[in-house]
């Protein structure tokens, strides 16, 4: 998911990110974690068929000796290792899903993959950046696992499916996990997630609380009575209906709210309605997305849509229907575990250290953190001199000497938090 960052440079870190051990052991890692990216980045699959990322996946953690489970919502892959001591346990996230997008880079190993999807052929690339998210976190996992013996504590390496959504009709994601009972036998204390964004090479953003936005979606249609276009007064204009409701649906956020509370903002992205110049059609149908922070502002914007669309539709004769699903919560990362974890990513970040903007993206990371105490962060992969094409743009790039950054990150916080518990 596209998140925004507001750059904040903090002092240079007066100590390493991770011991030195920790530090030749990362080093080690990298030429397999540039791999498995490039593996991953040429081999890119949709949500729910992440069937070649799961089972490179599965293999490696299995290979380093964990626990593993899978087939988890469909394609997801859970890793366990338990440490030598008794302590917490800590979950890391990594999303494995690409999006139905041509990828437009020019690399050796650049998708090339093509598909259907929603009736229309299109390519599909990693252009939010999963790929990485997916080598970081096998990275972290071998690191992690070579240091078993000196670990306090438990991590679950979780490896999801379907981030950007599930395919029309089918359940999947965070969401999907947690209804299979993830947890239900080892529940993390505190769960940790990452995503490389189209900033900088070397910014860590992180931020306390609402990081990214709840995500609703909203269907509307407007029946009216078709008529000549000569002639309007002999029916009810459903187009002339929506386009005041349109306007009507942004003095909500901007009128009808509180300002100063939560940003908020109702988009539509879709309007359809009639076939011909001259024939005012008998129906319009329109659809949208509904973003905010506030869980009582969510419940409070679905009431005043209705009202609005209801009211305005019934004074021009004509009637609207209503719909609105529920998509992701917001992400709100834990107040204390943020607190307590900054001084990690500032080691990790240095001068690159950055307070995130709130983001009306949305992320299902959200779910797990509705669960467990959660902490999510950012990692810039833009190199000095390229443009930075946002995430979802299928010229959208990830530079290599990121993942470093990625793997130090994790692996530094889990270290820090189970020392901390201690």
């Amino acid at each position: 998911m596209l998140l925004g960052l507001a750059m904040v440079a903090s002092p240079v870190a007066a100590e390493p990110a991770v011991p030195a051990e920790v530090q030749s052991a990362i080093d080690a890692v990298m030429p397999k974690v540039v791999d498995w990216r490039r593996d991953i980045h040429e081999h890119p699959e949709l949500g729910n068929r992440e069937f070649r990322t799961s089972k490179l996946v599965a293999e490696h953690l299995r290979s380093l000796g964990l626990e593993v489970k899978t087939e988890i919502a469909h394609t997801g892959v859970v890793g366990i290792l338990r440490g030598a001591k008794n302590g917490p346990v800590i979950g890391l996230r990594a999303d494995m899903d690409a999006l139905p997008v041509t990828e437009q880079v020019d690399l050796p190993f650049a998708s090339k993959v093509r598909t259907e999807y929603n009736g229309v052929e299109t390519g599909v690339a990693h252009a939010c950046g999963h790929d990485n998210h997916v080598a970081i976190l096998m990275g972290v996992a071998e690191v992690l696992a070579g240091m078993k013996e000196q670990l306090s504590g438990t991590v679950m390496f979780v490896f999801q499916p379907a981030e950007e959504g599930a395919p029309e009709g089918e359940e999947g994601g965070a969401e999907l996990m947690l209804k299979e009972g993830i947890f239900d036998e080892l529940q993390p204390d505190a769960m940790f997630a990452l995503h490389v964004m189209a900033m900088p090479v070397g910014y860590v953003g992180i931020r306390s609380e609402g990081i990214a936005a709840s995500s609703d979606t909203l269907k509307i249609t407007v029946n009216g009575a078709q008529t000549h276009g000569g002639m309007p007064w002999n029916g009810v204009d459903p187009i002339v209906v929506s386009s005041q409701i349109v306007n009507a649906l942004q003095t909500i956020p901007s009128r009808q709210l509180d300002v100063t509370k939560t940003p908020t903002v109702i988009s539509l992205g879709s309007i359809h309605g009639g076939v011909r110049s001259n024939i005012v059609p008998d129906q319009v149908e329109m659809e949208g997305t509904i973003r905010t922070f506030d869980p009582g502002t969510r419940e409070r914007i679905h009431e005043l849509i209705e009202r609005t669309v209801t009211n305005i539709a019934e004074s021009a004769g004509a009637t609207a229907d209503v719909s609105i699903e529920r998509g992701y919560p917001a992400t709100i990362n834990n107040a204390e575990l943020t607190r307590m974890m900054t001084p990690t990513l500032q080691r990790v970040g240095g001068d690159g250290f950055a307070e995130a903007n709130q983001s009306m993206a949305s992320e299902d990371f959200a779910f797990f953190a509705e669960e467990v105490p959660g902490l999510y962060f950012f990692i810039g992969v833009v190199p000095e001199g390229r443009t930075p094409y946002p995430n979802h743009s299928p010229k959208f790039y990830a530079d290599e000497s990121a993942l470093p950054i990625g793997v130090t990150a994790m692996t530094a916080l889990v270290l820090d938090y189970l020392e901390m518990q201690r």
